[in-house]
């Protein structure tokens, strides 16, 4: 079998790579061959030729913004969120597998389309994030041009900064501002693109342009952003609505070209002319004007919003509403909007990247590793380097980001940080799109010390446990001991005399090895893991040890993707270290942060007492295994108890 895939995201940095690599992993997990085109921000990669969709048995379509489906014809298409890409791989190709997906029909397209397969994404959002996508750069090629005019051109008055008529810099100046006028327009076309196709971009961006323009409709300042995107949402359910009328079949060829451009533009501009425009724009006109009055404890309160929006879900939902509402305010010329949300944007990864700097015991090599990475990636401004931390740890490390990035938000606002570009990161700084520039790194200073401060003193000691990869693309297993190292450690309580553990099945046995495990929760499978353990008198109490890893289960999964999970706990109720091992052949939900099925499952048992070392070492040794790709696979096909108890002897 052969499968397409596409995803791509509204900013195109991180999630679209995200769901590319989790999808070619499942799909290498499930022995199918998958291709994986990428629409990112530097533009279409691995594209899909004519030959792969002419070969393939079905096409997955992971995206946050529109994806042109016209190619796909006549193939059983899914069209999802790039989440579910991220998170549920396996089970997107299995529906294609399974013959679950219905074949995609341009003609009989419709508002729901092939989402029909089975997205649960909300429409409202991805036709908005559609058109964010295409909106960002006309904002960012702007803001920079007549920051870079300004920078090297400016001439200090008593009004402030001006770039002399006539001057070269002064046509710069000219270019930025035209990019500008585009932003609007475009917003407005592809919200209507994403809801009707390509029919909807005509009517989309005159609606847009009229938005824009209050001589339409004798205001002023027109109806900004918020006028844009009704216009968006009005011309794409318009030209949606006339795709649906019957027309007779000499007439269908013109309908996209002619017909339905032209009505729906005479039905969006009028509506806006004569009923949608006046009223917007002194709705836009009052908001705009609040937002710039804004001062002492409203400013605060509203600074503190945008930074805990941005920092919550690291370029999700929340994230890219204030992000469009800085991009829009950017605009209308009030740039002390995206100055606060610039500043918390980089403070998640910058902040925890710091933290791996200063406390090292807290965080593992494979954790120190991200931190390098995730600190880079907060220098220019990608808030998702954050994601893998975030991942592992929620419930310490999403507080600590939310809390930075609203201190530093909040400096910025009292400050009057402005920044004239639809970015953040100190990268903006460097280019010269920010005012108050030293407000601004003072900002982004307090705000990542206040998150390096809170992460670290909420985490404890690392204790091997695996950690995510610096690319936040789900967990990487990996333990910091070097490859050829022997592990050992004493085995307490004796069973064996005190001889030292130097592989695995020093600690397992036969009896303590299910290759069929029945269970079809975590919890049963725990409860058999467990019972393997009592029956070979590892346990003094099987309910106190199931509390010791239910507790651990509660902190953060042990399911660390790629089929693995590794559920252990430490209790006085352990008698000797051991491990359990499992095999659920259809997989089992263990809340893995790749979204994969746990397969594979090893249950570590330790004595409270021997816990700082038995504990480490048998995970460092199980890590560095399960590593390899060709191992794992080998054991999920083993047939029997002594295949498995063979295969076990290699981890050492």
């Amino acid at each position: 079998m052969k499968i397409l895939a596409v995803t791509a995201c509204p900013v195109g940095i991180a999630h679209t790579y995200m769901a590319a690599e989790n999808l070619q992993k499942a799909g290498k997990t499930l022995g199918v061959d998958i291709k994986v085109e990428t629409q990112g921000s530097i533009g279409v990669e691995n594209a899909l030729t004519d030959q792969d969709i002419a070969e393939a048995d079905g096409i997955i379509i992971a995206a946050d913004k529109e994806v042109s489906k016209d190619r796909f014809a006549g193939k059983r298409v899914i069209v999802t969120g790039v989440q579910d890409g991220i998170r549920k791989p396996e089970e997107l190709i299995k529906q294609i597998q399974n013959g679950e997906v219905p074949v995609y029909k341009p003609e009989l397209a419709s508002a729901g389309g092939a989402k029909k397969s089975g997205s649960k994404e909300n429409p409202i959002y991805k036709h908005l994030m559609n058109g964010v996508s295409y909106m960002v750069p006309f904002i960012v090629v702007g803001g920079l041009l007549i920051a870079i005019a300004l920078t090297l051109g400016g001439e200090q008055t008593p009004g402030g900064i001006k770039i002399p008529d006539g001057s070269f810099w002064k046509q710069v100046e000219s270019l930025g501002g035209t990019a500008f006028m585009f932003m609007v327009p475009i917003l407005a076309g592809f919200i209507a693109v994403s809801i009707a196709d390509r029919p909807g971009l005509v009517p989309g961006m005159i609606g847009g342009y009229i938005a824009a323009n209050g001589s339409f409709y004798g205001s002023e300042a027109g109806a900004g952003f918020i006028g844009g995107i009704i216009a968006g949402f009005l011309a794409g359910y318009v030209a949606l609505g006339i795709k649906k009328i019957k027309v007779p079949k000499a007439v269908q060829p013109v309908m996209p070209i002619i017909f339905i451009p032209i009505l729906s533009s005479v039905i969006v501009g009028l509506l806006f002319i004569y009923v949608i425009g006046n009223p917007v724009a002194s709705v836009f006109e009052g908001l705009t004007t609040w937002l710039a009055g804004m001062q002492g404890g409203s400013s605060i309160v509203l600074a503190m919003i945008l930074g805990a929006m941005i920092a919550v879900d690291m370029g999700g939902p929340f994230n890219k509403v204030a992000f469009l509402f800085g991009s829009a305010m950017i605009g209308e010329g009030n740039y002390e909007i995206m100055g606060p949300i610039a500043v918390a944007i980089c403070i998640p990864p910058i902040g925890l990247g710091l933290a791996t700097f200063i406390n090292k015991r807290k965080f593992s090599q494979t954790e120190r590793d991200a931190g390098k990475a995730s600190f880079t990636m907060g220098l220019f401004g990608i808030t998702e380097g954050a994601i893998p931390f975030a991942a592992q740890d929620p419930l310490r490390v999403i507080p600590s980001i939310v809390v930075g990035s609203m201190v530093g938000s909040v400096i910025a606002m009292l400050a009057g940080v402005g920044d004239r570009v639809a970015h953040g990161g100190p990268i903006v700084a460097v280019l010269g799109a920010v005012d108050h520039v030293v407000m601004f790194f003072v900002a982004v200073i307090v705000g990542v010390i206040v998150t390096a401060i809170m992460v670290t003193a909420l985490k404890k000691n690392v204790e091997g446990a695996a950690v995510p990869a610096a690319t936040g693309v789900g967990p990487v297993i990996g333990a910091a001991t070097p490859r050829n190292e022997t592990v050992t450690v004493k085995v307490e309580e004796g069973a064996t005399n005190n001889a030292e553990i130097q592989k695995l099945t020093d600690i397992t046995s036969i009896e303590l090895i299910d290759t069929d495990l029945a269970g079809n929760t975590r919890d049963d499978v725990i409860d058999e893991l467990i019972a393997k353990f009592d029956a070979v008198g590892i346990l003094s109490s099987k309910q106190e040890y199931k509390q010791a890893i239910l507790n651990r289960e509660g902190e953060s999964s042990t399911g660390l993707g790629m089929n693995i999970a590794i559920p252990h706990g430490k209790s006085n109720a352990v008698k000797r270290p051991a491990v359990a091992f499992g095999i659920k052949r259809d997989g089992v939900d263990w809340n893995s942060l790749d979204g994969t099925d746990a397969k594979l499952i090893f249950m570590i048992a330790v004595p409270e007492k021997a816990a700082g070392d038995a504990h480490l070492k048998i995970l460092q040794m199980l890590s560095r295994k399960l590593m390899d790709d060709q191992f794992r696979e080998q054991l999920v096909k083993v047939t029997s108890k002594e295949e498995a108890y063979r295969l076990l002897e290699t981890i050492q």
